[in-house]
């Protein structure tokens, strides 16, 4: 028995150095890509009068920043937050900054909830039954082990399948816009190069046994990418006038830091080294309205450029295995919501 403890407890703590280590190195080289890429990590504002867009975390950080540029284009802006009372000062805020253009309202969404999801889709949509642009952006980031009312683990459920069920929702009214105007509508996932250090462990998708923050979140950043690449082929296929796009808008100085080792160790260094939640933006941003990446649809973008990714995740049966995992837990756990 004491032999089986540490024997686990030893892999524990060999699986989080190793993870540490690989986060270390993912970062290391993307802070050095933003510093590369900083001259082409720019976006024109274009006038989109007419247009509406609905931004998860929009009331904070790099969601507020894509907020006030999409504003700047003309555009009627949905925030989903979770506190609407953070949301109007956020808006309060804006317009105090001079941010005059466009319009702008604030609903409660909490994407760890599905039920939230579902009534702020609905909302939504009966209020504005044509949406060119979705910005799938709220996320948590290396939390502690729980569970959601839904029984999913908090990465899986406010990164990835929160996102995916309001993808779904308000799908419909994408494709009424895309089908209306003379360039599709757009959905953006923010996700982030700690997908390269994930894998989607369809076995303990809760991540149950030996929890790893670090592991959960880079699982959940790669669910989104997958899912990206998987939905744009399947809207190809399908003539659907909706482009996906994943987006890692850097490594920022956001919130999202607050309360890891690092910050509370080198608090100078994500002030000094890392990029402003405004210039995190910028590739959101791009991808949501600029012309450049109209016709490509399904690409990785950072610092406002198409990026590689990693072989595995352009595999074709690796996207469905997701999309169909995916669609069968959310049928599990709202069966008469849930279609393919």
């Amino acid at each position: 028995m004491v032999l089986h403890f540490l024997l686990e407890f030893f892999k524990r703590v060999v699986a989080e150095i190793r993870y540490q280590i690989v986060y270390y190195a993912l970062g290391g080289i993307a802070q050095l890509e933003d510093f590369i890429y900083a001259k082409d990590n720019r976006v024109d504002i274009i006038d989109r009068t007419g247009q509406i867009a609905v931004v998860t975390g929009g009331a904070r950080g790099i969601g507020l920043h894509v907020v006030r540029m999409l504003l700047q284009c003309n555009m009627h802006v949905i925030i989903g937050c979770r506190n609407t009372d953070s949301g109007e000062n956020a808006i309060g805020a804006l317009r105090a900054s001079g941010v005059v253009q466009g319009t702008v309202e604030c609903f409660q969404l909490d994407t760890a909830s599905l039920t939230s999801v579902r009534k702020f889709a609905k909302k939504v949509v009966s209020l504005h039954p044509v949406i060119h642009i979705l910005v799938n952006n709220a996320g948590i980031m290396f939390v502690p082990f729980s569970l959601t009312e839904d029984g999913i683990e908090s990465h899986q459920a406010v990164n990835y399948i929160g996102h995916f069920v309001l993808t779904q929702e308000l799908l419909p009214s994408l494709e009424t816009a895309g089908r209306q105007s003379s360039s599709k509508s757009r959905i953006v996932n923010v996700t982030s190069c700690a997908y390269a250090a994930g894998t989607i462990n369809y076995a303990d998708f809760n991540n149950t046994v030996g929890y790893i923050a670090s592991a959960a979140y880079a699982q959940s950043k790669l669910a989104q990418l997958l899912s990206t690449v998987h939905m744009s082929r399947l809207f190809t296929e399908n003539n659907i006038p909706v482009n996906v796009y994943a987006v890692h808008p850097g490594i920022v100085n956001t919130e999202l830091f607050d309360g890891t080792a690092f910050k509370t160790v080198f608090p100078w260094v994500p002030r000094l080294l890392f990029k402003s939640p405004e210039n995190g933006a910028m590739p959101i941003v791009h991808a949501a309205i600029s012309p450049l990446v109209e016709n490509r649809s399904g690409i990785y973008i950072s610092n406002c450029r198409e990026t590689p990714v990693k072989k595995y995740v352009l595999d074709s049966s690796e996207g469905y295995k997701l999309h169909k995992f995916t669609f069968d837990l959310i049928k599990k756990l709202s069966p008469k919501k849930c279609s393919s």
